[in-house]
């Protein structure tokens, strides 16, 4: 008979679990014989003493098999998917799936909400009339094998166990355990049945990790455990020392993630940071000879309207507008209040702490600060202004759409506390380096 305490006991003593016990716990979170104490007690032990290589596989694929699993028999493409481990103005998954579709990749993104000061991919697109992030699976697959990219949410039967086990690191200080983070985000991965898996891993002031070391260090364990796991898998460090997108806030990324699939507007530094994760995506699979073939097929796809197509078709059968690539400045909400904000002294944009500009989209109200809030997808930063600008007093920072004066006021005091104005040009970048 599996007994937790005993379980726990041999990880507080830094020793070594096996396969039996670790898929044993897996099952009593999943049918609720193992309690939250005891789920607390194990995430913590992991916290301060890790995993090796074999139990942290092990615990991702029993919490992959904790529920449904999904399969894509019949297609005639690669399984693809991306996954970011979050930001300010990320808006990358819309622009990236469509591409993917538009270069013969098959793209079942299963993505999340908004957590902290980071915005959730289910949140922009919620922005959207109509769009249905939760279909049941026969839809999932019908949209995926008709436009080739479904970008959904989590479903109660994909990795429950995971589900569990993540409310209560949230709330037991336990979330920056690099081996438990890799569980998390490969079991819901793996459970989509991917070929391919390319990681977003951020770096800077915005990043979820808090160094560059630790960012490394859960890049190269998410590549080494999915490389165990048999998925060919890369992770991709990126900068978060600034907002990704001129935007950020639900409606305001949409607005721009069609812009860029028109080819009318595109952020450079999105961009390059699109097509460094879509470059690997279709050299792993074979969809493209070498980076410089598959950089070629990107640009076709965004040139010929394919990918911009391709997005349109996905938002109809996921129930949003019909026009909806041609009517989105009337679909997505807007604001009552638009007024920008402007440099308070004349100098260079030094330097920017992300996480107080993603979180004055928060107080705005396009984030959540307890998981029932409701958001208001119409609010957030338009048009942020980069590293390295040069400013005086007329120079707007960026435009602040809020629902009122008072939420306008405490956006524009975050925001103007989170930019540093100064003598000295910043280094930007924004790839770092490719793991795996």
């Amino acid at each position: 008979m599996f007994i937790p305490q005993e379980f726990i006991r041999k990880k507080r003593d830094n020793k070594p679990l096996s396969k039996e016990e670790i898929e044993a716990f897996i099952r009593g979170v999943t049918d609720g014989s193992v309690a939250n104490e005891h789920i607390s007690a194990f995430a913590m032990a992991v916290f301060f003493n890790g995993m090796s290589l074999e139990e942290k596989t092990t615990l991702t694929l029993a919490m992959k098999n904790s529920g449904d699993t999904l399969t894509w028999e019949g297609f005639d493409g690669p399984i693809v998917d991306k996954h970011s481990t979050g930001g300010v103005g990320d808006v990358v998954s819309l622009m990236l799936g469509p591409m993917l579709a538009a270069c013969g990749a098959y793209v079942p993104m299963i993505s999340g909400r908004g957590l902290g000061h980071t915005g959730g991919t289910l949140d922009k697109f919620e922005s959207i009339p109509g769009y249905n992030v939760l279909p049941d699976n026969a839809r999932f697959k019908q949209v995926v094998k008709e436009c080739g990219v479904a970008i959904i949410g989590q479903t109660a039967s994909l990795a429950p166990a995971d589900k569990r086990i993540y409310s209560i690191r949230d709330v037991t200080a336990t979330v920056e355990s690099v081996p438990m983070i890799s569980a998390s985000i490969l079991s819901k991965k793996l459970a989509e049945g991917l070929d391919t898996l390319i990681m977003d891993v951020k770096v800077g002031s915005g990043a979820f990790m808090p160094t560059y070391a630790l960012s490394k260090e859960l890049a190269a364990s998410i590549v080494e455990i999915a490389h165990h796991a048999g998925v060919k898998t890369k992770a991709v460090l990126t900068d978060m020392n600034q907002s990704l997108a001129y935007n950020a806030g639900n409606g305001l990324e949409v607005h721009e993630a069609v812009e860029y699939l028109m080819n009318s507007r595109k952020n450079p530094r999105l961009h390059a940071v699109n097509m460094a994760l879509c470059i690997p995506a279709l050299t792993e699979t074979g969809l493209a000879k070498d980076e410089t073939d598959a950089a070629q097929k990107l640009e076709d796809a965004l040139s010929s309207g394919k990918a911009l197509e391709i997005f349109g078709r996905m938002v109809t059968m996921l129930g949003g507008p019909a026009d909806f690539c041609e009517r989105y400045e009337h679909y997505l909400p807007k604001a009552p209040l638009i007024q920008p904000i402007y440099a308070p002294d004349s100098g260079i944009i030094e330097s920017m702490d992300t996480i107080a500009i993603g979180m004055s989209v928060v107080g705005l109200g396009g984030g959540r600060i307890r998981p029932s809030d409701s958001i208001d997808h119409s609010v957030g930063l338009e048009n942020i202004i980069d590293l390295g600008t040069t400013v005086d007093t007329q120079t707007p920072l960026c435009t602040i759409h809020a629902k009122d004066q008072a939420s306008w006021k405490e956006a524009k005091r975050r925001v103007l506390a989170a930019i540093s104005i100064g003598e000295n040009m910043p280094k930007v970048k924004e790839v770092y380096e490719v793991i795996g």
